[in-house]
């Protein structure tokens, strides 16, 4: 068999082998790397490439190798789970960057971080200006998080005393062209509530690439074909119309009417309409 069999053979087999190592050792591996997580991941993938490349004739060998690597780093990934001082010591902690909006510069030196660093990884949480922040700490895994000052941070419904509807998960019931029925299901709809809204946005089936039903149960498509128009979901809209024009039919019939039990009995309906109105307006204004 030649050389180029060889590496062939083997880089098929470590592939295999590294895919399972890493299904066994999680998704943390891949999202949030600790500074154990990098030396073994390192180490897993040089044992790797030496092997593949024939420099260790020997695959048991690499396999084994391998195998302990990334078994030891789900021993530390399980000691850690049990042990507060040990993931402390291990995965590391948080360093404080800015503290009630004062630069901490011996933490930065100490992580071996300058100021025009500091000011780079601000940016990339899209703040250019150091003195909106009022917090910002270094995680273990590189990343910086960040609390703007009170002053600087975005509004809110909760600020404005707003009240606004819970959002559920959207369930994508039509994919690549295709119906999802598990999502129909998932959010209590039928095939004939499908098509019938579909019927609605007066597209058919065959044109719709993907389609959402959103915490509202409206229903938004996207089209195969790009230069039509997308049509949007009218339900919501129709409704809130339709409850404001009752409201102010209420309130023309009091003043049309020369009865005042007919103009009492109007008034109070246009009140509690209005109050209907009120409630219902965070649901149905898109």
């Amino acid at each position: 068999m030649s050389e180029w069999s060889h590496i062939i053979i083997r880089s098929f087999i470590f592939l295999f082998v590294l895919f399972v190592m890493t299904k066994l050792l999680g998704k943390k591996q891949i999202s949030q790397i600790s500074f154990f997580e990098y030396v073994s991941g390192i180490t897993i993938g040089s044992i790797a490439g030496e092997v593949i490349m024939g420099l260790d004739n020997n695959i048991g060998h690499g396999v084994l190798a391998i195998a302990i690597f990334g078994l030891v780093t789900i021993a530390v990934g399980f000691i850690s789970l049990k042990s507060n001082s040990f993931r402390d010591f291990v995965e590391g902690k948080g360093t404080i960057f800015i503290k009630d909006g004062k630069i901490m510069e011996d933490n930065l030196k100490k992580e071996k971080y300058s100021t025009d660093e500091l000011s780079t990884l601000l940016r990339k949480k899209d703040v250019f200006n150091l003195a909106d922040v009022e917090f910002a700490v270094l995680e273990p895994t590189g990343n910086l998080s960040i609390l703007l000052k009170k002053e600087n941070r975005p509004l809110t419904p909760k600020d404005l005393n707003m009240k606004v509807a819970n959002d559920k998960v959207p369930q994508t019931v039509i994919r690549d062209g295709h119906i999802v029925h598990d999502s129909l299901a998932s959010a209590g709809k039928t095939r004939k509530w499908l098509f019938d809204e579909l019927d609605k946005l007066e597209v058919t089936m065959d044109n719709v690439f993907y389609g959402q039903i959103d915490s509202y149960g409206d229903l938004t498509v996207d089209l195969y074909d790009d230069k039509m128009q997308q049509p949007s979901p009218q339900t919501r809209p129709l409704l809130m119309a339709q409850l404001k024009k009752c409201q102010a039919d209420l309130e023309l019939f009091e003043l049309e009417t020369d009865s005042p039990d007919a103009k009492k009995m109007y008034k109070k309906n246009a009140n509690k309409l209005n109050e209907v109105i009120k409630i219902l307006s965070p649901y149905l204004n898109n």
